[in-house]
């Protein structure tokens, strides 16, 4: 409020020249800020009291998320030898690994994994044997040096688990099928997390892989080849759960693959592969949509689309796993690089955990594709510093700092009726540990695009004492670069810039509020200070510039008690320059 003024006529001319400009000024940002406040209220955070009525209930770990690699374009990001793994991709990777208790997930597959080749004999790591191939499925010749990449790529940067594709489009000559098999078990040794029979089967046909090719056909084959990894020459090859599928995306439902036979043999997991749209035949209204992305009620659809199949999964104690997803597939669109587009991941793998799903996988690959989380500056040069970041890159720093190593189980809460009301711009989890008994964590989500400018989600009394937030921002939805997490931003070498900072609030017992800009995302962890948070704090960097134990953290952020805080070109700073008009009026008000 502009506070009451004696008669101007009373000061000298300069005096009242200066306090008519900064009046002017101060009650424009007074309206403005009134405005703001009317129009973005307070969210209410409701918080179930626990998650132990959900269905199916889900513990997922530390590394639910994981990062799907193609097999093509593999050598172009990892290197080609052991010796040439670029500084910036080892960066990226061990940014994900040091935030995380439980091994990095990478998937290597896709459709140029289905369509190639094992070569037990070839030096180099992977050959292109059809230049003129359809960019969607590329095949290659690959030999035993992609999996020491593997195995060096985790020396340096952590443990990983690895999941590879066999091939099923000629089961009937399973000879390579059986070579790979073998040099996955012998190379990758417990590294080797599953090995998925065949890729998106229920497209063979459409993509005249397979003429007509049904589910009837399918399962019989895979007994098959099955049969035969047990009984081959180098004897049985899958002697404990090793093998995934169907991996389907689009064509069949999981519960008519299970129903039709798929349960007879001893799967690991249940794998699916799904995108809400694609631009396979070009850009068009559906696939070049941002808003699409940034409204909450599009993500159960999208997200529960094999919800019969995964309850069926869950019945029979089987993982159900998304190897693949990213926001448009056959590369991305003009949405895909967008700071909305990281929001719509973070939502979208959130909705998985709260639907069934043990682990979801972000798909990246060759140089160009707007979807993908990192490009090295040229596709021909990736040992060279200048690697460009992606916006899903974001998603997947945000949700290596969200799940706890005990796990948890994760629920939508519904916040602002953001499941069914298309006017919502917000979306909201709730993390439940010990079983699904108590709330550990929050992710609340704004999707507003606001310029950055804060929204108070208020968090009842009764629910946390004290409280630890990370932010991730970005000046709108449509940003592809200046994009944040936790006051850090990813170089050009892979390396996390700026200095680390986390707010802590540390009177909630009554209530806070929690300042989350918009557009923007925050992982809250309740009942947490700085002296005994789980959140990462260090220097991930492990080659190259910003090496050698720099560290990266600074302070952890002021601590904020109960209150929204003060974020740059938000509310907060617009009250701290009416704050400062006030004192510069009373000064005024003091002149002869």
């Amino acid at each position: 409020m502009v506070p009451p003024c004696r008669s101007f006529s009373a000061w000298p001319a300069h005096g009242r020249s200066l306090l008519h400009l900064f009046l002017s000024l101060l009650v424009l940002s007074n309206l403005w800020s009134c405005a703001r406040s009317a129009s973005l209220s307070p969210v209410d955070v409701i918080i179930p009291q626990n998650a132990t009525s959900q269905s199916p209930f889900t513990v997922v770990q530390d590394n639910f998320l994981g990062i799907s690699f193609e097999l093509n374009s593999f050598d172009t990001l990892w290197g080609e030898t052991p010796l040439s793994m670029p500084n910036p991709i080892q960066n990226y990777l061990a940014n994900l690994r040091a935030r995380i208790q439980s091994p990095l997930r990478i998937r290597v597959g896709g459709n140029s994994m289905d369509s190639s080749t094992f070569v037990p004999n070839q030096s180099q790591m992977i050959i292109v044997t059809d230049p003129n191939a359809y960019f969607n499925d590329v095949p290659v010749d690959f030999g035993p040096t992609f999996f020491d990449v593997l195995n060096s790529m985790a020396d340096i940067v952590g443990e990983m688990n690895f999941i590879i594709t066999l091939s099923m489009q000629d089961p009937s000559n399973d000879t390579d099928v059986i070579e790979l098999a073998r040099a996955a078990d012998q190379m990758l040794g417990t590294r080797l997390d599953s090995m998925l029979l065949g890729n998106e089967p229920d497209l063979y046909s459409g993509h005249g892989t397979r003429a007509n090719y049904t589910i009837q056909d399918y399962i019989p084959e895979i007994g098959d080849v099955l049969h035969d990894l047990e009984n081959s020459a180098y004897g049985d090859l899958i002697p404990n759960p090793v093998i995934g599928g169907p991996t389907i995306c689009c064509s069949w439902d999981l519960s008519d693959v299970l129903d039709a036979g798929l349960t007879q043999y001893p799967y690991k997991y249940y794998t699916l592969q799904h995108y809400p749209t694609n631009i396979c035949n070009g850009a068009n209204a559906q696939n070049t949509n941002l808003s699409y992305f940034v409204s909450h009620t599009n993500i159960p659809s999208y997200a529960q689309w094999q919800s019969t199949g995964i309850d069926m999964a869950h019945k029979l104690n089987v993982p159900v796993f998304m190897t693949e997803y990213n926001s448009v597939s056959c590369g991305g669109s003009n949405v895909s690089d967008t700071f909305g587009a990281s929001l719509w991941a973070i939502d979208a793998a959130l909705n998985f955990a709260a639907s069934g799903l043990s682990a979801a996988f972000l798909h990246t690959r060759e140089y160009g594709v707007l979807y993908n989380l990192f490009d090295p500056p040229s596709p021909t040069d990736s040992t060279a510093s200048g690697w460009r970041t992606g916006s899903p890159y974001y998603s997947a720093l945000l949700l290596s700092e969200t799940f706890p190593p005990s796990g948890v189980a994760v629920l939508d809460i519904n916040l602002n009726n953001s499941i069914y009301d298309p006017a919502a711009t917000v979306a909201g989890y709730a993390l439940y540990g010990q079983n699904g008994t108590k709330c550990d964590r929050l992710v609340l989500i704004n999707y507003s695009n606001d310029g950055g400018n804060a929204r108070n989600f208020t968090i009842g009394s009764n629910i946390a004492s004290t409280a630890g937030v990370r932010i991730l921002e970005a000046p709108s939805i449509a940003e592809t670069t200046k994009i944040s997490w936790a006051g850090q931003t990813v170089g050009p070498n892979g390396e996390l810039e700026g200095t680390q900072t986390t707010q802590y609030y540390t009177d909630c017992a009554n209530g806070c509020n929690i300042s989350i800009p918009g557009p923007g995302a925050a992982v809250i962890l309740l009942d947490v200070t700085a002296n005994n948070s789980s959140f990462y704090v260090g220097n991930s960097t492990v080659a190259g510039p910003g090496y050698e134990g720099n560290s990266t953290e600074g302070s952890l952020g002021p601590s904020t008690s109960g209150s929204a805080l003060k974020r740059r070109g938000g509310r907060g700073e617009v009250w701290s320059w009416a704050v400062a008009g006030m004192l510069m009026l009373r000064a005024l008000q003091t002149l002869p």
